[in-house]
């Protein structure tokens, strides 16, 4: 059954958002959005038809260094022993670590003129997945959960999003009900473990069990009829309609061929990227894979080189594999890190956070091909044109989606919030 979010007119849409966000949510649109005012922001410049089904987002942890990556210089201090090297879109120039998605360069468009207020890790990446600053009296949505809040999943039986890696730092739904947070997937290998029932346990036994401890629960959930407490009700519902789905075996890499394994690369961040295009493949909307260690205060151009070899095959190969399959054109692939690395080279060959200036990239999902937006000066330092606030890029992701940059929500603290704060998404980075 196609979601109700995406096949209702607007104002059934409208109607059926402002239920389920007092039933279910606890939060709702403003009072001033009505009938009028909605449908003056669904026509305003800051939502379009979507031109990207799905995400798959590609997070360089660390802060990736923009020197030796998207952004390379030449005959200055700050470009170090990094050569650029031409790629496949006439005038785009990459770091010679990247010659395999120079090749891929057709697909996408580099961004040079990153900027941030975050110079930490933490709130960073925080900043980065949320467009809002971290703040200890509120948890605020990635994108992830708000595409899930406000479009819904593709496949009702899989998870709407999916993070693959390292998640200490990632802030899920934030706010929204717990049924809108990822499914965390530590090892791309392993793939969701305990999925099947243990031997000897049928599917009688099953439902007689399930049965069993609902009753137990009954007087529980009676007494305390909280959202949390319900949450993890879903959320066993969830997982036993996973069990139950053939599309499970989407985390199962073993059933793809050898080869294919081997050009992604057989290390976590790889097979992460092939999961991904398996994954999105099967109806699963938002997956993010994580790749960690660029956080290069010390021998900067030993550390990149090996990670950019990581990325550069993992990447290529899966722009180049949802492209043969006809899904990138509705796949976004984004590539972002929190913060860039300084120019200065430090006395230890290594380069400092630097969040003033720094590059992320785009790909598929309706983004031109073989083209640059913004750049920064001859060193590196500063965003000298088009300047894009983290805000800002969020945005742009968002409006690829077709998500409204200026519908509101009302936070369970009474606080109204859009999907990236105050960002301005750039219409002509898209077809």
């Amino acid at each position: 059954m196609q979601d109700p979010f995406i096949r209702a007119d607007e104002p059934s849409r409208r109607q059926f958002i402002a239920r389920t966000a007092s039933a279910l949510l606890g939060v709702g649109l403003l009072p001033e959005f009505s009938t009028n005012a909605f449908a003056a922001a669904q026509a305003s410049t800051l939502k379009r038809p979507a031109c990207a089904k799905n995400v798959i987002y590609l997070y360089m942890s660390g802060g990736q260094s923009h020197l030796d990556t998207w952004d390379p210089k030449e005959g200055v201090d700050s470009a170090g022993p990094v050569k650029p090297i031409n790629t496949s879109a006439d005038g785009v120039r990459l770091s010679e670590y990247l010659p395999l998605t120079a090749q891929q360069m057709h697909h996408g468009t580099v961004i040079r003129s990153l900027t941030s207020t975050q110079g930490a890790h933490e709130q960073g990446n925080y900043f980065m997945h949320t467009s809002y600053q971290a703040r200890g009296t509120i948890q605020h949505p990635s994108m992830g959960a708000w595409l899930s809040y406000l479009q819904g999943g593709g496949n009702p039986m899989l998870p709407s999003s999916v993070y693959i890696g390292g998640a200490s730092r990632h802030p899920g739904a934030g706010f929204f009900p717990p049924a809108h947070t990822p499914l965390f997937v530590n090892s791309p290998e392993n793939g969701i473990k305990n999925i099947k029932p243990l031997p000897g346990i049928t599917q009688e036994k099953l439902t007689s069990r399930l049965q069993l401890a609902g009753e137990f629960d009954a007087d529980f959930h009676k007494t305390f009829p909280q959202r949390n407490v319900n949450a993890y009700s879903d959320m066993y519902d969830h997982a036993l309609t996973m069990m139950k789905c053939k599309d499970i075996t989407a985390f199962d890499l073993t059933n793809e061929k050898p080869e294919t394994r081997k050009n992604y690369g057989k290390d976590p961040f790889g097979q992460g990227c092939l999961l991904a295009r398996r994954l999105v493949e099967r109806g699963v909307r938002y997956v993010e894979v994580s790749l960690g260690g660029w956080d290069t205060h010390a021998a900067n151009f030993v550390r990149v080189p090996e990670l950019c070899e990581i990325l550069d095959k993992a990447l290529s190969s899966l722009l180049a594999d949802l492209d043969s399959r006809g899904m990138l054109k509705d796949t976004l692939v984004v590539v972002a890190s929190e913060f860039g690395r300084t120019p200065t080279i430090n006395s230890n060959e290594g380069r400092d956070h630097y969040p003033k200036a720094f590059s992320g990239a785009l790909f598929g999902g309706g983004v031109k091909g073989g083209a640059v937006f913004g750049s920064t000066d001859k060193t590196g330092a500063v965003v000298e044109e088009n300047k894009l606030t983290i805000p800002d890029f969020n945005a742009c992701i968002a409006y690829a989606l077709g998500l409204s940059l200026d519908q509101v929500v009302i936070s369970p603290s009474k606080r109204p919030f859009t999907v990236a704060d105050k960002g301005q998404p750039v219409p002509q980075l898209f077809t």
